[in-house]
């Protein structure tokens, strides 16, 4: 039988994992090639024979996604995969029409066939974009199971970049694994708050292996998505969070509005920062979009490191990086506090300064403004986001993002750290929803 010929579009995350759920035992299919995008350097790779399994031998190619239509047309391709997330739905169907255009179907895969079951229940927290709260939500979400009397572990949607073979399943439960793996910023801001509170991590690559291994110390797992992705295992409850200060992006996004329309519990974050209008307008699509979800409304309470000892007129503002650049924002926690908490005096613009792949980012990402996003997507970048912190002229830096950057990055000027956690808005609030949950769950079983 002739095979269908595929080409997978991926961003080193959903595509793996479409790929080895669904084609990488189909006979049926030929995977031609995965193509990268949104996240630099993930292209020119190979995703390796040991991911690939025994109908690819030699492996997959990666190609730029600039490649796209000339890979359809010289390999005659059949079916395109479109498989990242955190892209806007006109977007997408640009993406879609170039595809069609150059010959081949374009499709989307959709939970039935990509979602794995697990034997112990799965909480996840997804988002409707990027750079909601979701780190927060999923924190609080394992602290108060653990005060349930649960042994929780964390299963992070995947962030695999760098060498594949060696990133298949990966546990981090101490600091030192975040250096043994050679993690990313971005791996580590999402890794190194779970550790600081207990809390056993899995990531990689094949998430059937993961799973296998997670299992075997958990009552329950949360699935801690990113970038806006719907969950790779099927939930038994499923949390959203939207975000006030985009409204209507809730309707606009892809998958956020699949994540929306299936969710159990959609919580609008940030209600103590965000108009009031736009907390309504939120609350509206909610109800139109998933009348049976049950909505919850939360703060996101910024809090400072002790910086009044320390001048801070002119003040250097860091920012969580896929917040700023393919989740949009203009502004995140760490500039709301410079201007309400820290009240400086002039927010430092570091562009002039910027390095290397930095200074490539402003001139992608126009919208960014005097805001420094923290990109560390290999040693290079960080190194690079190094220097231009270090070269920018400041009284303080105020580092926004989820780990401390100081770990790991020599920063030559005083700095402190902002830090957010989420508050419930009134009740219930997540201990009575969880434990409504986790208390159905034991009685049917």
């Amino acid at each position: 039988m002739k095979k269908i010929k595929v080409l997978i579009m991926g961003a080193a995350g959903r595509d793996f994992h479409n790929f080895n759920v669904y084609f990488r035992n189909n006979s049926s299919c030929n995977v031609i090639a995965f193509t990268a995008a949104q996240i630099p350097n993930i292209d020119d790779r190979k995703y390796p024979p040991v991911l690939s399994g025994p109908l690819y031998p030699e492996g997959i190619p990666i190609y730029p996604e600039e490649d796209l239509e000339k890979l359809i047309k010289e390999h005659h391709i059949e079916q395109v995969i479109f498989s990242y997330s955190d892209i806007a739905h006109k977007d997408l169907m640009h993406k879609a029409s170039a595809v069609l255009a150059a010959g081949a179907d374009f499709r989307l895969m959709g939970p039935d066939n990509t979602m794995i079951k697990a034997s112990v229940p799965i909480i996840s927290v997804c988002a409707v974009r990027t750079g909601v709260g979701k780190s927060q939500t999923t924190r609080k979400v394992c602290k108060v199971l653990k005060e349930l009397g649960c042994r929780v572990v964390a299963i992070r949607h995947p962030m695999p970049y760098g060498d594949l073979s060696k990133q298949i399943w990966q546990r981090f439960a101490v600091f030192e694994d975040l250096d043994k793996y050679e993690c990313t910023i971005e791996e580590r801001e999402e890794y190194a708050p779970h550790i600081e509170q207990g809390i056993i991590v899995y990531a990689g690559v094949d998430y059937e292996k993961i799973l296998t291994e997670a299992q075997k110390e958990a009552d329950v797992i949360i699935w801690d998505g990113g970038n806006n992705d719907f969950s790779f295992y099927k939930p038994d409850f499923s949390i959203v969070l939207v975000d006030p200060h985009r409204p209507g992006n809730e309707l606009s996004y892809y998958p956020g509005e699949v994540n929306l329309r299936s969710a159990d519990l959609v919580i609008i974050n940030k209600v103590d920062t965000a108009k009031e209008e736009n907390i309504l307008l939120v609350r509206e699509n909610i109800e139109k979009a998933n009348p049976s979800a049950r909505i919850m409304e939360a703060f996101s309470p910024i809090t400072v490191d002790d910086y009044k000892t320390l001048k801070h007129d002119r003040v250097l503002v860091v920012e969580d990086g896929p917040t700023l650049t393919h989740g949009n924002m203009t502004y995140g926690a760490a500039f709301i506090a410079a201007r309400d908490i820290v009240k400086a005096k002039e927010i430092v613009d570091p562009r002039p300064c910027a390095v290397g792949s930095i200074k490539e980012i402003y001139s992608r990402y126009s919208h960014i403004d005097r805001i420094l996003p923290a990109m560390g997507y290999g040693t290079q970048q960080m190194k690079e986001l190094e220097e231009t912190i270090n070269k920018t002229d400041c009284d303080l830096v105020l580092i926004g993002t989820p780990v401390d950057l100081r770990r790991f990055l020599n920063i030559n000027k005083p700095s402190v750290r902002i830090k957010y956690e989420l508050l419930e808005k009134g009740k219930p609030d997540l201990l009575d929803i969880l434990k409504e949950f986790m208390d159905k769950r034991v009685k049917s079983e």
